[in-house]
């Protein structure tokens, strides 16, 4: 279960993935299949190529990529999702989710 966006932003971040450009969208989530994860941030982009390159080029397979939706996209949380967001500067994502040391 996804919470914690708006409208407007589930919105811009669909707009920038089937634009083919590499966009970042975290909300709340909960699953019980992840005990202890409260938040997931999805890397989305229509250009599976792209897509693809950008999981290589910042360590994780491109296997885990969600293909079965209009949006493909991978899902980061935990030490993943905390590095990638400290390392393209999302410090407000940070600290509105509550991630990490910085939430």
């Amino acid at each position: 279960m996804a919470f914690g966006i708006g409208r407007r932003e589930l919105h811009a971040w669909k707009q920038a993935v089937a634009r083919g450009e590499i966009a970042l969208l975290t909300h709340f989530w909960i699953d019980e299949r992840f005990p202890g994860m409260t938040s997931v941030t999805k890397v989305g982009c229509s250009d599976l190529g792209k897509l693809e390159r950008w999981c290589r080029s910042h360590g994780f397979e491109p296997r885990y990529i969600h293909r079965r939706s209009e949006y493909p996209h991978l899902d980061l949380f935990g030490a993943h999702q905390e590095r990638i967001l400290k390392e393209l500067g999302q410090s407000d994502q940070l600290i509105r989710f509550k991630i990490g040391r910085s939430g």
